[in-house]
Formats: C-alpha cells, structure tokens, sequence
C-alpha cells in the first residue's frame, strides 16, 4: 500500500489553548494525534509572534513524528519559516495568488469559505482544499452566521476539490454534517476541550466512517433517478439540501410527518415527493 496522500484525511484538528485551561498544548495536542487526527492547525489570533514560533516548533516536530501534515493559520511567513506542510487563509486574508507565489507548488493552500460562492472562486483560484463554515453558531468565530448543513450538501455536490466541515460539530451532530455529504470533518471545542482527546478523535473517526461505509441506494426523488449513501428520509433531505427549507414529504405515496423523518428507513426502488411551501396567513 503506498503512502496516504494529505488530502485522504479525515478529521482535522485546530488549536484551541482557551479550550483547555490548564493543561498544556503540546499534551493536548498529542493526545489528537495518537486519536487518529490526520491534519493539525495552529491557529492562534492573540499571541506574539515569539510565541507562535515558539508553538510552531513544537507543533511541527510532534507532526513530524506521527507523519501529519502541519497548517499554520493565516501567517504564510511563519509557514515557511517553520517548514510548515502549508497554510489556511480566511476572507479577508492574502490572495491565494499570492499566497501560492509565496509558498510555491508543493505546500497546501486552504480557505476558509462561507457561501458556495466563496467555495467555487477558491477552488478556481487554485486553493487545495477550503473549509466549510460555519455550519453551526461557534465561539471560535463570534458574530458569523452559521451556514447550516445546506451548504454542506452545496458543497458536496459542486466542489471537486477537498472540503473540511467546520464550525460548531460536535459528537451529538456530526451525523448531521455527514448526512449531508461531508467526508472531513473539523472540531475544535468538541476535541480539545474534552476531557481526552485521544477518545472524542476515535468517537469522531468512527462516526466518519460509519457514514463512508454507507451504500449508495436506487431512489426516485421527485420524478429524478437518484443514487445515494442515506439510511433515511432525514438523511436523504439533508443530502439534498432541503434540511432548512420547508416542505412536505412522502415516500410511496405515504405522507410522513416530520418528527418521523429520522425513523424513515429508505430502500432501493422507493418513490420520494419533496414539496416545498410557504406558510401565510
């Protein structure tokens, strides 16, 4: 078998020192690491730049050793500097363009993305990967809406390049994010905020790959043949995006109820009507 490629990875891990007080980052982040993260970021918005070298080497050697790829947030420079394996850029950050003039061919370039029109000019404008975001409320970034798990089913369906679902995931609502078509996942809070790391990145792995493991099933859906991983009718509206939009479904002629969505088992063959409407007075 030969050597997995950075861009097979699957859950992706952040720093996040306010997250876990006092404990140390150098042992928090270990414990991802031996739980299976496969991509690690250092992101830290207030410190010195003495103090992200300093968490730069150390980050950089602890990746080293269990053969992960190592992000620097925003800061191409220190990317270079600390023979980073590549950078994440935001909006309002360098160009990639430029970012890519700076880092060459050989390191990875991510974004940050907020609309599927923000992902589809990063995937054009050369990035390798783009962040998906926020799909939930999050602390890590106050005051942004959340993109709800529409965007996610946006994404799966139209950007060819890899995408990383962020922003407010957890263990009680990764299925969600998965249903809707992610295959990479981001936590911050929910790993380096729990107790141990090392067993919320196995529970997290694990949820990934039960969803990978899914068989793509023969549907009908509203009068279109569709062939899709979903167990459910709520997984088959999430996939489609529909999850925040109001409509009405029926499977087999049936009408079935919202709060039965998730009990809804679909299987090859079946007819599914999705009608939207909107409510008035």
């Amino acid at each position: 078998m030969g050597k997995k490629s950075w861009a097979d990875f699957e859950l992706y891990v952040i720093t996040g020192e306010n997250n876990h007080p006092g404990k140390q980052l150098a042992d928090v982040m270990e414990q991802a690491l031996a739980g299976g993260a496969d991509i690690l970021q250092l992101r830290n918005k207030t410190g010195s730049k003495a103090e992200l070298l300093e968490q730069g080497k150390m980050l950089r050697e602890l990746t080293a050793a269990y053969g992960v790829p190592f992000i620097v947030n925003d800061h191409p420079d220190l990317a270079i500097e600390l023979s980073a394996d590549g950078v994440h850029l935001g909006q309002e950050d360098m160009p990639i363009a430029e970012a890519r003039r700076l880092l060459g061919n050989d390191r990875i370039i991510g974004i940050s993305t907020h609309s599927l029109e923000q992902a589809l000019a990063a995937e054009r404008d050369g990035a390798d990967y783009i962040g998906v975001g926020p799909v939930y409320p999050t602390n890590t970034k106050p005051g942004r809406p959340a993109v709800t798990t529409n965007f996610v089913a946006d994404a799966a369906r139209h950007v060819a390049i890899p995408f990383v679902a962020i922003g407010g995931i957890t263990l009680g609502n990764v299925d969600e994010v998965l249903n809707a078509g992610a295959s990479r996942i981001c936590a911050v809070s929910a790993i380096v905020g729990s107790e141990s790391p090392d067993e919320a990145c196995r529970y997290f792995l694990d949820k990934i790959n039960a969803a990978k493991a899914l068989q793509p099933i023969a549907l009908t859906v509203n009068g279109r043949q569709e062939r899709l991983p979903v167990q459910t009718l709520e997984g088959l509206v999430l996939r489609l995006g529909q999850r925040h939009k109001r409509c009405v479904a029926e499977v087999d002629g049936e009408l079935i109820p919202y709060g039965k969505w998730k009990h809804t088992e679909l299987r090859d063959g079946m007819t599914v009507e999705l009608v939207h409407f909107v409510g008035g007075g």
